[in-house]
């Protein structure tokens, strides 16, 4: 009979700080799956909008992710009049897929400085974009990018569940939630 490979898939704890472990590895390795994770939003059409987005931070006890963007993307301004977002990670590696959602906060200015102050100088021209991103150019590179603190945001996501999926031998889901103290409940894959 076949092991499983992942351990930590076998217990809602264990579980659990492995998804935390791994959103961490994100924020610290470019190479780690939940470094680029799909980020989704719904427009002013009430429609799914979804797209990459690289983690910056991952703070377990606060259950708080981070990720920088252009204050004029229209994700901020989707956030704006709905503040809720949902988070997708697939690690092949581990056979885990993460789900995760919360209320978003769009902080700029003085709120991220000290942020800002961090950010490479070869990543800062992101932030900052004539015309405003998704705006309409008549080339494939009709813009100019200089950056500007004025146009850096951080999305500030306070998570308030988690769905894991772990496809290993015998596939295993759970969900944890701030409601329950992610104390975290099996699920039928």
């Amino acid at each position: 009979m076949k092991t499983d490979p992942h351990p930590w898939a076998q217990k809602l704890d264990e579980l659990r700080d492995e998804v935390w472990l791994r959103l961490k590895r994100g924020v610290l390795d470019r190479r780690a799956p939940a470094r680029n994770v799909t980020l989704a939003t719904v427009d002013r059409h009430n429609r799914p909008q979804v797209r990459t987005a690289v983690l910056r931070s991952a703070d377990k006890e606060t259950s708080v992710l981070d990720i920088h963007t252009d204050l004029y993307s229209s994700k901020v301004q989707e956030l704006r009049q709905n503040p809720f977002a949902a988070l997708h990670v697939w690690d092949s590696s581990a056979h885990l897929q993460v789900r995760l959602d919360g209320r978003v906060a769009v902080l700029t200015g003085s709120d991220v400085a000290d942020i800002w102050a961090r950010v490479p100088q070869t990543s800062r021209h992101s932030y900052g974009s004539t015309p405003a991103p998704g705006q309409p150019i008549a080339e494939g590179l009709g813009y100019t990018k200089i950056p500007d603190p004025a146009s850096f945001a951080v999305l500030r996501i306070t998570v308030s569940s988690i769905d894991a999926l772990h496809l290993g031998p015998k596939h295993r889901r759970a969900q944890f939630t701030a409601q329950d103290g992610w104390q975290g409940q099996w699920l039928a894959p």
